[in-house]
This record gives C-alpha cells, structure tokens and sequence, in this order.
C-alpha cells in the first residue's frame, strides 16, 4: 500500500498507480470454487484480505476497442466506458511464475476513489490484480473486457469455471501470444459477473488481434475466437448481422462505435501510429448519458505491444496524457 501515488489532480477521480509485491496465487482464486457473483467476491478476499473486512462490488464495463498495424510498432487501442464515474488505478504486477504487466482498474468497483484518504481504502487496494478490466504484459499481449446485451454466460461443461476479470488476470500472467490466452480461456467454462454478458479483444506483438465470446446462440455457450480489427458492445461473430445506431437484441449494440473507428484506420491504412490511434479512441469516446450504461468514457489508453507501454487519459482529457513504461 505504500506504493499507492496519484498519478493527476483533477477534482474527485483521479489516476493512480501501484505496485503489486505480495506473493498472490491466480491458481488458489480459480480453484476457490466459484459459482456467483458473491463466491468470486470471496475468492478474491480471500487471497489478497483474508483476515479485514472490505466491501467490494461486482464491477460493470462497456467500452470500445481496436488494433493497429503499421511500418513500426503494433498498438490496441481501448476506450472504458460507463455511466458511472470513478478513479483508476495503473497496476503494475511481477507475479513469480507469470510475466510482468501493467493493467487498469476502476476504484469504483471497490469503494476507493480516493485511496489515500484512510488505510481502509488504501488495503482494499489490494484486490486490484484480480479486478482490471484492460491490460498489457511484458510479452506484448494485450487484453480488455467489454459488455454485451446476451444473458451472462455460466458454462457448466465439467471444466473449472473462471470469472470475468479472473480472466484477464491468467491472461497477464500466463499468456505470452494471442494463441496461447485462446488456448487457455478454452480450457475453462466461464461465469460472467454482476448480471451481465461480456467479451474480450485480446492482441499481441504480432498482431493477432481476436474476440474471445461465448455463442450467445448456442445452448451450451460455445467458445469462439474470432479475428476482428475493432470491435465494441456486439458480438463479432456475428458481426454482419448487427447495425448500427440500435438496439440488436441479444447480439448487442455500439456497432457505429466500431464504424468510427475502421473509418478512422482505413484513412490511414500502414500509416497507424499512436497519434492515429488517438484520433481513433475521440472518435469512438462518449459523453455522459445516465440512461446508457456504456456511455461517459472513464479512460482512454494506448497499449503499445511491441515495445511494452501504455498511454492514457480519463475522462476524455485529450490534452493531458500521461505515458507509462512497463
């Protein structure tokens, strides 16, 4: 906790950072034995504050994301949406049997907005490896979650269930390409969280960007790695199937998020560099709307897989971006 330095000075909700030293195991989480939304919680509190009693909520995301191609280095770009504002915190994360990574959580989700005013706030902290919603790790693979309107999927196949952003985490660890994080959230049934349905657009250094989903149509919820270069709140395995500007039912919504960005890359096809992926994340960002949960974007980050770091911004500050190196 001591670690824990903010990062800007806005007025509330700000960006922080810290460093994650203690020794936690992913595995002792998943095989904790989750079943819902209370039982994930528990599973978490149990591993980073098993003897203090901190209240935690099962988060919620929206979101737009993409990959970049140029001469030089490959970029994901990711904007957090949702209506609800909140602080961030960089996580920077040395697991002993994983890779180094730097990912983002939303302080919302665990009463912590402002961690340095109490110890409490400053302990509950701690959670944050196990709660990120976007992230990068030292191999160039980069991840981030984003909801949809399908009914949350909880596979029951007789694998070992996973969660939503217990997901994210095994891939920051364990996953050193796009392949291999397919390869290891395919070995688990996953148990969405807090009530509602989600994807994940995962990339790496060599451009392999995919959506990793869970056939809304199926019965059984099965697994699909689909290869898209943007994609927002719809489901990219049925992409074609889903227009823009409307509601389409449970294969979800935001597909004009994802049009403003292709046109954005197209203009600038082999010339996609970070100030492209900029003008991409403005284009795809979105005011607030207390009506829609996956308005009022909370950050806006550039993941640069190639040479691993991440630049970021909240809240749609454009002209105030603070870059990070791995």
């Amino acid at each position: 906790v001591n670690s824990i330095e903010q990062i800007t000075a806005y007025d509330d909700y700000n960006l922080y950072r810290m460093d994650v030293t203690y020794d936690y195991s992913i595995d002792d989480v998943i095989n904790y034995g989750i079943t819902d939304n209370q039982s994930m919680i528990d599973a978490i509190l149990k591993e980073t504050l098993p003897l203090l009693p901190v209240h935690m909520k099962a988060p919620n995301f929206g979101c737009s994301a993409f990959g970049t191609v140029s001469d030089r280095n490959i970029l994901m770009g990711r904007n957090y949406d949702f209506k609800r504002d909140t602080s961030a915190m960089l996580v920077y994360c040395t697991p002993k049997d994983g890779y180094k990574s730097v990912a983002l959580a939303a302080l919302d989700n665990i009463s912590a907005n402002q961690p340095d005013i109490s110890m409490a706030k400053k302990l509950a902290c701690l959670t944050a490896p196990f709660i990120c919603l976007d992230g990068m790790n030292e191999k160039g693979v980069s991840i981030a979650v984003l909801t949809l309107d399908s009914e949350p999927v909880n596979q029951s196949t007789g694998k070992q269930k996973i969660f939503t952003t217990l997901a994210i985490r095994l891939v920051l660890d364990r996953a050193a390409t796009t392949q291999e994080a397919v390869d290891l959230l395919s070995a688990y049934d996953m148990h969405a969280m807090a009530g509602r349905d989600y994807h994940f657009f995962i990339n790496d250094a060599a451009s392999d960007a995919r959506v990793v989903e869970w056939d809304p149509r199926d019965p059984n919820r099965a697994f699909k790695a689909t290869p898209v270069r943007q994609v927002t709140n719809f489901y990219a395995c049925y992409g074609d199937e889903v227009l823009p500007n409307q509601k389409n039912d449970e294969l979800g919504h935001g597909k004009e998020r994802a049009v403003a960005i292709a046109d954005v890359l197209d203009a600038h096809a082999g010339a996609q560099d970070e100030a492209v992926a900029w003008k991409a994340l403005r284009a795809a960002a979105q005011e607030p709307n207390p009506e829609d949960i996956t308005s009022n974007t909370q950050w806006s980050v550039i993941f640069d897989n190639t040479e691993p770091a991440a630049a970021i911004t909240l809240r749609r500050h454009w002209g105030d971006v603070d870059a990070f190196a791995l």
